[in-house]
């Protein structure tokens, strides 16, 4: 049996980065920790809200790679001393990732009560006429 694809199709010429894109999105974490939502806040802009309680800011960073927006959490280890009767609260690290269209821009970042805010932006495309002129051999 074949495995049929994006790139196999006689019609769909230049969509390899397409299919390189869906394997990549696939393969991206699919743990739910930390929980975080997606907005779209106008149209032509998106905000993702991360639930980061108990991280500072200098214990995220955010990046982007390859049209990759990532989001890291590490917190340093301060339970010198402290003696826990029960242990409920998290505080493990984590990596979270987001596929970026073309297009989009990230913009801001900003934490409030716990909660990290990434602004996102799509920029219009101009739409682009082009006429092709036959020659004669």
């Amino acid at each position: 049996m074949t495995k049929l694809t994006l790139s196999s199709h006689p019609f769909l010429l230049g969509f390899d980065q397409l299919e390189r894109l869906m394997e990549r999105t696939a393969k991206s974490g699919t743990d739910g920790y930390p929980p975080f939502n997606i907005e779209q806040t106008s149209d032509h802009s998106f905000r993702i809200t991360l639930a980061v309680a108990g991280f500072g800011q200098a214990d995220l960073s955010i990046t982007v790679e390859d049209r990759q927006l990532l989001v890291r959490g590490r917190q340093e280890p301060v339970d010198e001393g402290r003696v826990f009767l029960h242990r409920g609260i998290a505080a493990r690290q984590f990596q979270k990732s987001f596929v970026l269209a073309d297009g989009v821009e990230v913009g801001e970042a900003a934490m409030e009560n716990g909660l990290l805010h990434i602004d996102l932006a799509r920029a219009t495309p101009e739409t682009v006429v082009q006429t092709i002129t036959i020659t004669k051999r």
